[in-house]
């Protein structure tokens, strides 16, 4: 599996560094944010090593679709009844802070309210 060794995503792959996890198979790990914006906050990250969504192509298309897939999953299983929000930020001017593809998932009330 590719992997980016200055990466933090991927050293929490790794097992380099831990993480509270709610998900893991061969291709997707999620865990909760270590700085929630709201009161459920999850990163869904592939295991391979891709810095952005700009770096994503065609060959991607099923790993994006579990990743939003496993949403609606994770969001029910941790007691969110009311809706989530998913966000991708892309690259910098984007919000982008770790350059490893990540999804956050935010749930509970307003989650959006921090931005």
């Amino acid at each position: 599996m590719n992997a980016d060794p200055d990466c933090i995503f991927c050293k929490i792959v790794a097992g380099q560094i831990p993480a509270s996890k709610v998900f893991e198979d061969e291709e997707l790990l999620a865990f909760h944010d270590i700085h929630p914006w709201a009161p459920v906050h999850v990163l869904v990250i592939p295991k391979l090593h891709i810095a952005s969504l700009v770096e994503v192509g065609p060959q991607h298309g099923a790993l994006l679709g579990r990743m939003l897939g496993l949403a609606p999953r994770l969001m029910k299983e941790l007691g969110v009844a009311n809706g989530f929000r998913t966000v991708i930020n892309t690259g910098r001017d984007g919000g982008q802070e770790v350059p490893h593809l990540h999804m956050h998932v935010f749930g509970g009330p307003r989650p959006w309210a921090k931005g």
